[in-house]
């Protein structure tokens, strides 16, 4: 006897156990070709960053340690990114256990460095501006260069336990590493997930709306007759705003969805259609999360001079060619026009020959 099944359990797998699980959504093209796109801009603008930071600037502040190790965060998914890449294409984790927990480390370290260092960006303009005081401790380079040790040990904290308990897990005839679909490591992801949106994100993010608000409420108050004082503190909020740009577009987006995801895996995994939509969702915000280290390098050129007017300096070669390709083109094309015009006045048209030719019946009729 035929029937006829539901889409939601065509997607359905009944294993020998009879235990059902939902088939993992197929990633689109794209989002392999879009991410080697923002790995090799983010790679390049890391690299220019790094060099600028370590050959460009002799005398560093506090500012420039941040942002520095804000860099490096950024710089940190590097070695990952081709394991990304390739198993976006292959939709099979092809590389072992150990390169799954190492992936999964960098990804974290990357992260979470990057929500950190912004963070910590936003607090010291608001206090270093707003309460200027001489000799505080967010003004002394030694102190921000512990307070910058103690993050990264904090990430190696909190990345190492992916050693012990991360794996790759068998699901539908591929291997998956880091996926809603390992049902076998769903309350890890759940509990794990619960427990980094408070400390990597929800406290984070709000320290660093105060800043915005604070900082906003401040400059309000500020003689606005004092013109290096106006300056600082636009940079400053603009500094704060394209904090806060990064967290919204990269960050808040991705960590909602993966909520979601996890929550459905391990409550609903029965609920195929609706799993299969989160995790579209998903796909689309990691994607936009990958985008933080292009736009870091924006917040380095808001919050230094010296470092914007470098950074752009290393694309006035690729300007100068710009601008040689356009006046040979415009030679070209002027040529051409000439030529053509030469041309045109060496070869008679058709209304010159009538004209000749009735000038000469003329003639001939005079005689």
């Amino acid at each position: 006897q035929g029937s006829t099944l539901a889409p939601s359990a065509t997607r359905m797998f009944n294993t020998s156990d009879n235990v059902t699980g939902c088939v993992p959504q197929k990633i689109n093209t794209f989002i392999p070709i879009f991410l080697s796109f923002v790995f090799f801009v983010g790679f390049v603008l890391n690299c220019i960053s790094l060099w600028i930071f370590w050959f460009r600037i002799p005398q560093w502040n506090s500012t420039m340690i941040l942002q520095f190790n804000l860099a490096i965060a950024d710089a940190v998914i590097t070695p990952a990114a081709p394991l990304i890449i390739v198993y976006s294409l292959t939709d099979d984790w092809l590389f072992g256990t150990f390169l799954c927990q190492l992936k999964v480390f960098l990804l974290s370290t990357h992260m979470y460095g990057s929500i950190y260092f912004l963070t910590l960006i936003s607090l010291h303009r608001y206090f270093t501006v707003a309460h200027n005081i001489k000799g505080s401790l967010l003004s002394k380079k030694s102190f921000i260069t512990k307070l910058c040790l103690f993050v990264w040990g904090c990430l190696c904290f909190q990345g190492f336990p992916f050693f012990i308990t991360m794996k790759t897990s068998e699901v539908h005839g591929a291997t998956k590493c880091l996926s809603f679909h390992q049902s076998d490591l769903a309350i890890l992801f759940f509990v794990w997930n619960w427990v980094i949106i408070f400390s990597g994100l929800l406290i984070p993010f709000s320290i660093t709306i105060i800043c915005y608000g604070l900082l906003s409420r401040y400059i309000l108050q500020v003689n606005p007759m004092n013109l290096n004082s106006q300056i600082m503190l636009t940079k400053s909020i603009r500094t704060i705003a394209v904090s806060l740009v990064i967290f919204i577009v990269c960050y808040v987006p991705v960590h909602i969805t993966r909520t979601l995801g996890v929550t459905v895996a391990l409550f609903f995994p029965n609920l195929c259609s609706l799993l299969e939509n989160v995790e579209i969702a998903y796909y689309i915000t990691w994607m936009m999360s990958g985008t933080n280290c292009c736009m870091d390098p924006i917040l380095y050129c808001f919050a230094s001079e010296h470092f914007k007017s470098t950074f752009m300096s290393c694309f006035k070669p690729l300007q100068r060619l710009r601008r040689s390709l356009r006046v040979t083109t415009h030679n070209v094309q002027q040529s051409q026009g000439e030529s053509r015009e030469t041309q045109s006045a060496s070869h008679p048209t058709a209304s010159t020959l009538n004209v000749d030719l009735s000038q000469d019946s003329v003639s001939q009729s005079r005689a």
